[in-house]
């Protein structure tokens, strides 16, 4: 769709410069400043160049913003936006920031008060984790292993590639039973033998698997969601942790629209269950999976509109360097210009000469430093880097560079213009 636009915007110029390069004293002039630039083509692509660079900087840099916030979203869209995620500890207390990991406060009563308090909740699960090393044989991986209940599976959206999951009885009985990401299987398993009912050990302690989990690869922030263990939440608090308390909570709005009112209610439920008075503050944090997404797209915003500057002041380094080269070129057509004013060309012909010559100078530059951009987009996409060239942009850095040509080129046009005729045929 993008290069669709790029196209139409060449056939139109290429269109109304047929039209009117053989209409009176306007189509001369056009011709005379298209001779003027090819009769110096290397001056006039150097002048190009810095346009060329420049724009297609700025749609490079716009094509990975917004191709990376794209990744982002669609990354946390599959997750879900429904999600909400509790965590123990206040974001702020009295200035300073608390650390999730120091705090104790959600436990097996807070879970059992969500289910049977909360109304716009769909599913909840808690989550405890622990890293180490796990083995079999003689190979070895260090991964992740999460605690979680039987509901995580459908509020993360996991599905089970081969064997099956773990049952509400392994989660009463904290069976040492897990399913594994297909990273582990490779690493663990690498003559690619099923890995359903083997037993590996984790911390020390024997885990038999009892299912693999569907591949999800690599996430946006370069993490491998495929490197992991999840085990009943059961067995991780208390064969590998010994501890009483959720690292955190997930849950499940009924959905997005009544994320926020799901939110008030696990805040109310959570305070309730946790016995705080009214002025004290809340001891654990909630999250929404839009509000990260929110967050994300901000951040990427902020991150792209600072490398588009960045890449914009290129922009003005080249339109200062057409500037000096058409005041280069006035000085040096000094009598050219006195000749045609002697025979009849008015001051405003020879300024709109040079201010036409500025502007295909700049345009010219900016559609090759379009198509530049497309290109560098399109080959950094093929390597795997998230890339989406908006529609916009290629329109914006055509009206940029129309900008550009008639901006700076007004002070030489303005020059040639205000020269004296018999002044002008004298100059050597």
């Amino acid at each position: 769709m993008n290069f669709i636009i790029l196209i139409s915007v060449i056939v139109v110029l290429v269109v109304l410069y047929h039209r009117y390069r053989e209409q009176s004293l306007l189509g001369m002039t056009f011709k005379v400043a298209i001779k003027a630039l090819s009769n110096n083509k290397g001056r006039s692509f150097l002048s190009m160049l810095g346009i060329i660079i420049g724009v297609a900087a700025v749609i490079i840099m716009m094509a990975i913003g917004q191709g990376s916030k794209e990744s982002v979203r669609k990354n946390i869209s599959q997750m879900g936006t429904n999600i909400i995620m509790i965590q123990p500890g206040a974001d702020m207390r009295g200035g300073v920031r608390q650390d999730p990991s120091s705090m104790q406060t959600l436990k097996p009563e807070d879970l059992e008060a969500i289910r049977n308090g909360c109304h716009f909740i769909k599913l909840s699960s808690p989550e405890v984790s622990a890293s180490g090393q796990a083995i079999y044989g003689s190979n070895n991986y260090n991964t992740s292993a999460y605690g979680e209940g039987l509901e995580y599976m459908d509020i993360k959206q996991w599905q089970i590639e081969d064997g099956t999951c773990f049952t509400e009885q392994d989660i009463r009985t904290a069976s040492k039973v897990c399913l594994v990401g297909k990273t582990l299987v490779d690493n663990l398993f690498p003559n690619g033998e099923s890995p359903v009912g083997k037993t590996i050990r984790f911390k020390s302690t024997p885990i038999r698997i009892v299912g693999v989990l569907k591949s999800k690869g690599y996430n946006s922030f370069g993490m491998d969601q495929d490197n992991l263990m999840i085990m009943p939440y059961t067995t991780v608090m208390k064969r590998l942790l010994a501890q009483t308390h959720f690292s955190s909570i997930n849950c499940s709005a009924l959905s997005e629209e009544c994320t926020d009112q799901a939110i008030e209610e696990l805040t109310t439920v959570l305070r309730t269950s946790h016995k705080l008075k009214d002025e004290a503050d809340d001891d654990f944090t909630i999250r929404s999976q839009a509000e990260m997404m929110e967050t994300m797209s901000s951040t990427m915003d902020s991150i792209t509109i600072i490398l588009v500057v960045a890449a914009a002041f290129s922009l003005l380094v080249a339109g200062i360097g057409i500037m000096n080269i058409m005041l280069v070129s006035v000085t040096e057509r000094t009598r050219e210009i006195g000749l045609r004013m002697s025979v009849g060309a008015r001051g405003v012909d020879i300024s709109i000469q040079f201010l036409i010559e500025s502007v295909l100078i700049s345009v010219t530059g900016g559609l090759l430093g379009i198509l530049l951009g497309y290109g560098v987009s399109a080959l950094a996409s093929s390597f795997g880097l998230p890339t989406s060239v908006p529609g916009w942009a290629v329109i914006l850095s055509f009206v940029v560079c129309t900008i550009i040509g008639v901006a700076f080129g007004y002070i030489p046009a303005k020059k040639a213009a205000s020269l004296d005729p018999i002044e002008a045929i004298r100059y050597e």
